[in-house]
């Protein structure tokens, strides 16, 4: 699904160049669990953003099921986004002024789907992630694992392929880390692909495959022992 290939990424900061990633090269299959490690400053963000289209690389060649997309312009890696790639935060993102089905319909919004069809999609999914009792409330209303929980929601509610996570349980307490974890793991079951970038151990321990980033460059590919399907 996902082939990077020689991939660089630097950042211009005034007469300052900094090399973020250094000839990156990873293959992941469709319906693995990935779990991207290693020490702040890294890459590791750097190395998500360019997987989720949100940045491009310098150099090097990312396909993309198929399809040669690393010098795709900012509107075509847009477009490509959309439906395609979920993406869950540390910091939910959610937009205080809406309710828990209006936050979660907004990825919907770039779909040609009718207004009952993206109600639908919304029940379901709130249903699926069992906070549909929570539908009409505020995102201030709601514990962080809730809100959580709503940002998974949204990440998937257009049934993307690929879900990508960056810290999804960065502020959250042990219980409902452990929770977020259980959820995404169901959701792998289910079929969804996902990269997830971590410092926690423990979280990475639910992946399929282990890399560990150091200085932009991967160093370790370590196997759990987790069964593919």
């Amino acid at each position: 699904m996902i082939k990077l290939e020689e991939i660089n990424k630097y950042f211009q900061t005034e007469e300052v160049q900094t090399q973020a990633l250094k000839k990156v090269n990873l293959h992941v299959k469709e319906g693995e669990f990935i779990a991207i490690m290693g020490p702040s400053g890294c890459g590791k963000s750097t190395l998500l953003n360019v997987i989720g289209l949100l940045e491009s690389p310098s150099s090097g060649s990312y396909q993309l099921d198929g399809k040669e997309v690393a010098d795709y312009k900012e509107s075509q890696r847009t477009n490509l986004r959309k439906g395609n790639i979920g993406f869950v935060f540390q910091n939910f993102h959610l937009i205080n002024q809406l309710t828990v089905s209006e936050n979660v319909m907004l990825p919907l919004a770039y779909l040609d789907l009718s207004k009952s069809d993206r109600k639908k999609k919304v029940e379901d999914v709130l249903d699926r992630l069992k906070i549909s009792h929570r539908r009409n409330h505020y995102p201030q209303q709601l514990s962080g694992g809730q809100q959580q929980r709503v940002g998974i929601c949204r990440a998937v509610v257009a049934q993307p392929k690929l879900i990508l996570a960056d810290e999804p349980t960065g502020n959250l307490d042990s219980k409902n880390g452990q929770e977020v974890m259980e959820l995404l793991t169901e959701l792998n079951r289910q079929g969804a692909t996902i990269v997830m970038v971590t410092h926690s151990q423990r979280d990475a321990n639910y992946a399929h495959r282990v890399i560990s980033l150091l200085d932009g460059e991967i160093v370790t590919e370590v196997e759990n022992e987790i069964d593919l399907f």
